[in-house]
Parts: C-alpha cells; sequence; structure tokens
C-alpha cells in the first residue's frame, strides 16, 4: 500500500502543475538550508580560500618588492659602474695625453739633434768648401800672376828685347794685379 500512496502524492504533485522551488509551503526547509550553505561557504573562503588567496597576494606584494630592491640595487650598481668607467676613461685619455706630450717631446729633442748634427754638418762643409775656393782662387790668382808675367816679359821682350828685366816686370804685373 505504500506504493499507492506514493503514486498517489506523485499524482497530486503533477496536478498542481507548479514548479516545486516556488511551493510556499517548502519555503522554511530551503530557507534552512540556504543559510546553511551561505554559512559553509562563508567558513570555507574565510578560513580555507581567503588566507590562501591572501597569502599568495602577499607573496607576490613581496616579490615585486624583492624585484623593486633588487632593480634599484642593478641601477645604483650601474651608476658605479658608469662612473668608473667615466673616471677610467679620463684617466687613460690623460695618460694618453701625457704618453703623446712625452713622445712628441722625445720626438723634438730628437729633430733639433738630428738639425744640429745637420747644421754641424753643412757649417763644416761650408768652411771646407770655402777652404778650397779660397785655395782654388789662391792659385788661380797665382796662376794669373805667372801667366800675365810670362804674357808681359814675352810682349816686353818681342817689342824691346834690350830693355827687358824680369824682375821689373814682374814687379809691374803684381802692381798692376794688385
Amino acid at each position: 500500500m505504500a506504493t499507492s500512496s506514493d503514486a498517489a502524492e506523485a499524482a497530486a504533485e503533477q496536478a498542481s502543475g507548479g514548479l516545486p522551488q516556488l511551493d510556499f509551503t517548502t519555503f522554511p526547509s530551503q530557507i534552512f538550508w540556504l543559510a546553511v550553505t551561505v554559512f559553509v561557504l562563508f567558513q570555507l573562503m574565510s578560513k580555507v580560500a581567503l588566507p590562501r588567496i591572501s597569502s599568495v597576494l602577499e607573496e607576490r606584494a613581496d616579490a615585486i618588492a624583492d624585484d623593486l630592491d633588487r632593480a634599484e640595487e642593478f641601477r645604483r650598481q650601474a651608476a658605479e659602474a658608469e662612473a668608473s668607467y667615466a673616471r677610467a676613461l679620463a684617466e687613460a685619455r690623460a695618460k694618453a695625453q701625457g704618453i703623446a706630450a712625452e713622445a712628441r717631446a722625445v720626438i723634438q729633442r730628437e729633430v733639433d739633434a738630428a738639425m744640429a748634427r745637420a747644421d754641424a754638418e753643412i757649417g763644416a762643409r761650408a768652411a771646407e768648401s770655402e777652404r778650397r775656393i779660397r785655395e782654388i782662387r789662391d792659385s788661380a790668382l797665382a796662376a794669373v800672376a805667372e801667366v800675365a808675367n810670362d804674357t808681359a816679359g814675352a810682349i816686353v821682350e818681342a817689342v824691346m828685347p834690350e830693355v827687358m828685366d824680369a824682375a821689373a816686370v814682374k814687379a809691374a804685373v803684381q802692381a798692376r794685379l794688385g
């Protein structure tokens, strides 16, 4: 008989033709289970899910803060490296300028010494050349004087052979040549 009463209830429900959740007679139990479900969900969220979410958010915030701190440290190290590089570059440039100035001074001293040696050699050669020119001029003057003496003597002998005096001709040529 229980089956016939169950069948009768099912038939009565189908005959009512409404949705069971809109049946006002079941509202108190629906509200009770809604409150229980909300309370359980609230407890699960506040005790399990929200602490996990907040710990993840906190870890992310810590990681971001650590990353920002590391980035600031790297920026500071980069600035120090740049300043160190600038100092090293300035020192290298100063050292290079000093080396270049020293090299220029050494080269200038070598050039001055070479110029002095060249000037001394040119001066010595010029003095030697002047000495040779004097010797050549003196020998040429001596040769001219000898030729003039011979020529004057030959002319005087050819024109007036009886008056020919070699010493007088030589003295006359010397007086004339200076």
